[in-house]
């Protein structure tokens, strides 16, 4: 099978964390299935959680009391927090990380920072220098505030950066923030307005102000 190469001029990186960079799929899973035992009976991750938002935004929908989010949310974002240490990278991803002129890339995500830096470090990554978690925004995906944030910290106009997304949640978001360049990473994104989709981050390279994406035909 041949390769061909995908180039696109940008200047900036703005990844999602989980499914672009780790893969906590399964370590969420068991988070969120033990937590909805108390809180959300009958709820099951695998068939029933919205990737790519927020965990108080999820939360706030799923149970019947307003007045016991804030205890739920911290119940979660705790059992979670315990999974973390057993989320592998994505294939590719550390590779790209460590390939990047520095300052050239931030990790926007829907989780908090002590959640995403727990998870990268548990996948052997890069520490981000610029990382815009749930923390960072007032309103969190599919809404543009946390790419435009990233963007404004590279001091990159978002027209110039490129998104890698997993989720339609984060999709939506980029497209919102005025992004042009997206990148959609697994199956969940195949039916997305996206530049391109790739199963995951293997072949894909940046020098700063190219990206190349090799993609097998």
């Amino acid at each position: 099978m041949a390769d061909e190469t995908v180039s696109f001029a940008v200047d900036g990186l703005l990844l999602d964390c989980d499914g672009v960079l780790v893969d906590s799929h399964d370590a969420a899973a068991v988070a969120w299935n033990q937590w909805a035992k108390k809180w959300a009976p009958g709820f099951d991750f695998h068939r029933d959680v919205e990737h790519g938002r927020r965990i108080g935004d999820l939360v706030v929908e799923l149970i019947s009391d307003p007045r016991d989010v804030a205890t739920a949310v911290a119940e979660l974002t705790q059992q979670e927090l315990a999974c973390a240490t057993d989320v592998p990278a994505i294939p590719g991803a550390r590779q790209l990380l460590e390939s990047c002129p520095s300052g050239s890339w931030a990790v926007v995500t829907s989780g908090n920072h002590a959640l995403a830096t727990a998870r990268m470090a548990s996948a052997g990554l890069p520490s981000a220098a610029v990382l815009v978690t749930s923390e960072d925004v007032e309103n969190g995906k599919p809404f543009p505030d946390p790419y435009l944030v990233a963007a404004q910290r590279l001091q990159l106009s978002p027209a110039r950066c490129a998104v890698f997304e997993d989720a339609p949640a984060g999709v939506e978001a980029a497209r919102s923030a005025g992004v042009i360049t997206i990148v959609g990473v697994g199956a969940a994104v195949t039916a997305a307005p996206v530049a391109l989709t790739v199963a995951d981050m293997r072949g894909i390279r940046f020098d700063g102000s190219r990206l190349d994406i090799q993609r097998g035909r």
